[in-house]
């Protein structure tokens, strides 16, 4: 790919992976090397891209190809010498009322971590098709997975959130 195709992908669809970037690496900082290894990547390559066909499953997969590499690098590294990471980032809501802000703030907050405790095959589909809205079909492209799969790994993703919401004691 050149430069202009880069530009072109980065002003159509560049949001999009950046906000799928946040989802899965949850840290700021983390997300924007992600966004920017996955463009630079991008430009490194010599693929012709295909618009007809879809570009951004191409750069979705390419950033999630990334991100489980670097989970890999980063989980070889905390065997030798482990780390933690003490940052939280709280997530903000405006309601109606402070209650109920409140409340859904920790509901919010308490699916967040449960989804980041789920093993990767539960919670990357679970980011792609409800936070960065990408179909099954596209969801299944990324992961290189059949769609049927997608399904299953949503479904059972969906249970294990709402078991362990219900088991600390959320009610609908």
């Amino acid at each position: 790919m050149d430069a202009r195709e880069i530009e072109k992908c980065i002003d159509d669809f560049g949001t999009d992976i950046y906000r799928f970037c946040l989802k899965l690496c949850t840290d700021k900082e983390d997300a924007e090397d992600l966004y920017q290894q996955t463009f630079l990547k991008a430009l490194e390559t010599k693929w012709t891209l295909d618009w007809e066909k879809n570009p951004k499953a191409l750069f979705f997969s390419l950033a999630y190809n990334l991100w489980k590499r670097g989970r890999r690098k980063q989980a070889r590294r905390n065997m030798i010498a482990p780390c933690s990471n003490f940052d939280d980032e709280t997530v903000l809501y405006s309601g109606e009322s402070i209650e109920e802000g409140y409340l859904q703030k920790e509901l919010i907050t308490e699916v967040r971590q449960i989804i980041q405790t789920l093993p990767e095959k539960f919670q990357v589909p679970l980011i792609l098709f409800y936070l960065s809205n990408c179909s099954i079909e596209q969801t299944a492209s990324i992961i290189k997975k059949p769609p049927g799969t997608v399904k299953s790994r949503l479904y059972k993703g969906r249970n294990l959130i709402k078991k362990r919401l219900e088991d600390t004691g959320y009610e609908r």
